[in-house]
């Protein structure tokens, strides 16, 4: 009887595993249905977008181009007279004001200079003096009189020149600025107009930046000069030159003055951006974010939503940014067509999409 029960139990076991070995390609089969249906309902699921619409600039436009505050001048400073420098008073990268003791030569010889003509200025000017007198009465010739004077003169423009001689020793600041370099030490022997420093002239600061030719054939319509610093603080410029030829790279070179003292107080040698702002000449000047556009080849396009949600690729002309960072499209748009906001490079032509809403401004995130 055990027997026959334990030989039942096997034959179960067996029919068992041969239905549950038949059951799993039915249910591989049924889960790689589901999974291509899946796959088919996501595959048509059309890509959410946000779009926007173009905004009317006007007749004006902004255009932004990256530029560098620079010190008005960089200029050599050296003594007007020969001599061993005895003192260096200033070191790289200091600050100083106009007037300030920068360096001395050594001056034993020329004050030993102007004391030996002071003396032979007063004698000779005692001898006019009496002669003088003399003449007055007749006493000597108008010509040895006239003699006198003209040697008298002479000898007091020796003594002016060797005071200046003198004075030339020391080197002091023509304007308020920055020490760039110091080119030579103490003990050492200089000639008149040898560079000493390096200087930069802080009494004034300039703005420069390169514009394009389309930008440079415009001149004639610039209207108003700004600069922008990184922390979105504007200071109105006044247009100092431009360079009447470009660069390797077509660029024309554009220097640029504040308008008031308070642009003086920037730091040299710091990014801005440079804001020209162009009168109109009629046409129909767009902006748009920088974020809607996409380049095929060398042009740019945009996607153009159309009423029935399909995309269509649309190229376009802009130049540049204006000062909110938008681009100023001149063409291939109108401002009752609506685009593609954000994520351009991922669509493809005629693809149909889904508007997400824009999110409320109350709202923020959702949570409500």
């Amino acid at each position: 009887m055990d027997e026959l029960c334990r030989r039942l139990n096997v034959n179960m076991t067996i029919v068992i595993k041969m239905k549950l070995v038949a059951l799993i390609p039915l249910a591989a089969a049924m889960i790689a249905a589901s999974s291509c249906n899946n796959s088919g309902k996501q595959s048509e699921e059309p890509r959410s977008v946000r779009i926007t619409e173009p905004v009317d600039a006007g007749g004006e436009k902004t255009h932004s181009f990256a530029a560098r505050i620079n010190e008005a001048d960089r200029i050599s400073l050296g003594f007007k007279t020969a001599g061993e420098i005895t003192s260096i008073n200033a070191k790289d990268g200091q600050r100083v004001a106009k007037g300030q003791l920068l360096a001395t030569l050594d001056d034993v010889d020329y004050k030993l200079g102007v004391e030996a003509l002071q003396i032979q200025y007063d004698q000779l000017s005692d001898e006019v003096e009496r002669m003088t007198s003399l003449y007055e009465r007749n006493s000597i010739s108008a010509n040895d009189y006239e003699k006198a004077k003209a040697g008298l003169d002479q000898l007091r423009a020796q003594l002016e020149v060797n005071k200046n001689k003198l004075a030339y020793t020391k080197l002091y600041a023509p304007m308020d600025g920055v020490v760039e370099s110091v080119d030579f030490s103490v003990n050492e022997m200089v000639n008149a107009g040898t560079p000493v420093f390096t200087f930069l002239d802080m009494s004034s600061l300039v703005v420069e930046t390169d514009i394009p030719v389309s930008e440079y054939e415009r001149k004639a319509d610039f209207s108003e000069f700004k600069c922008r610093t990184r922390d979105g603080k504007t200071y109105p410029l006044e247009l100092k030159s431009i360079a009447p030829r470009p660069d390797g790279n077509q660029l024309y070179h554009v220097k640029f003055s504040f308008v008031d003292k308070t642009g003086n107080a920037l730091t040299p040698g710091t990014n801005a951006d440079v804001l020209i702002t162009c009168s109109g000449d009629g046409d129909s000047v767009m902006t748009i974010p920088l974020s809607s556009i996409f380049h095929d080849g060398e042009n740019a396009c945009v996607w153009v939503y159309g009423d029935d949600g399909t995309l269509s690729k649309r190229t376009i002309t802009f130049s540049g940014k204006d000062d909110e960072g938008r681009a100023i499209v001149t063409s291939g748009l109108s401002c009752d067509e609506k685009i593609v906001k954000a994520g351009a490079r991922s669509l493809k032509d005629g693809e149909k999409v889904k508007v997400l809403p824009e999110p409320s401004r109350t709202n923020i995130g959702g949570l409500l």
